[in-house]
């Protein structure tokens, strides 16, 4: 859930989906329009089905227990590489690199005297293991310590008087230069737009359907986006991807 979206929104949806599925057997069990409506505005809520995927793997393939081992993990459906080795060190305290965008701010600036994170590096990987501590246990807290001071003092604009390791930083050492302007352009193009995207009109029809007990008619569908041709796309693709499902009639509704 926090992929992607800050912990403030998902937080009470957490705690209110745990109350109703707290383990895998009760979320595979769950109806597919539901957990799309507890879900919510999350966003990306393909998230929220193969989530409901990965417990009914769970439960067919490992006894409904969340396996441990990295590989296992990254076999489950809607497990990518961050998660896996998130769930496998701090979960199960396996020695594994965690990194994720805060880690490599701290890793950039710290290790490599460079201001910007940049794309995620497979060979990010290897260096973070290589500067964990041999006990797993340290090694997970460690981890959580990186990403805490990425998200809390090193951040896009670094708070670097309240920096704990700033007297060992390769970046603080070097001047704290700026970021190159290829550095800034790069930057900018990873930003994800929102505002007129089909993702945004893709989320305003599931709105409606997520808020209708019944399947609903083409037309009111049509009401929520002036772009016919867009509109149009957005649902085709929620239809494509298992968001929603078209009647024999022509009316639209949440899968079951």
């Amino acid at each position: 859930m926090s992929q992607q979206t800050p912990v403030a929104r998902v937080a009470p949806v957490w705690r209110r989906w745990m109350g109703l599925w707290p383990g895998p057997e009760e979320l595979a069990a769950a109806p597919a329009d539901l957990v799309l409506r507890e879900w919510g505005k999350l966003g990306y809520p393909r998230r929220a089905l193969r989530l409901r995927e990965c417990a009914a793997v769970i439960v067919a393939e490992h006894g409904g227990r969340v396996p441990s081992d990295v590989g296992a993990l990254l076999a489950l459906p809607g497990v990518g590489d961050y998660t896996a080795r998130a769930v496998a060190a701090f979960a199960f305290g396996a020695r594994t690199p965690v990194v994720d965008v805060n880690v490599r701010r701290v890793l950039r600036r710290h290790r490599q005297g460079v201001f910007l994170p940049g794309p995620h590096r497979r060979a990010d990987l290897d260096v973070v293991e290589g500067l964990l501590y041999d006990d797993p246990s340290a090694a997970a807290e460690l981890s959580v310590a990186w990403m805490e001071l990425g998200a809390t003092v090193c951040r896009t604009s670094p708070a670097c008087g309240e920096c704990p390791v700033r007297g060992s930083c390769a970046w603080v050492a070097a001047g704290s230069p700026g970021p190159s302007e290829e550095e800034l352009a790069a930057a900018k193009r990873r930003v994800q737009k929102f505002e007129g995207t089909d993702r945004q009109v893709r989320g305003k029809l599931l709105d409606v359907l997520r808020g209708s007990e019944s399947p609903v008619e083409r037309a009111v569908l049509d009401a929520v986006w002036p772009d016919a041709a867009q509109r149009s796309r957005a649902l085709f693709s929620l239809l494509d991807d298992g968001l929603a499902v078209q009647e024999a009639d022509g009316r639209f509704r949440l899968p079951r």
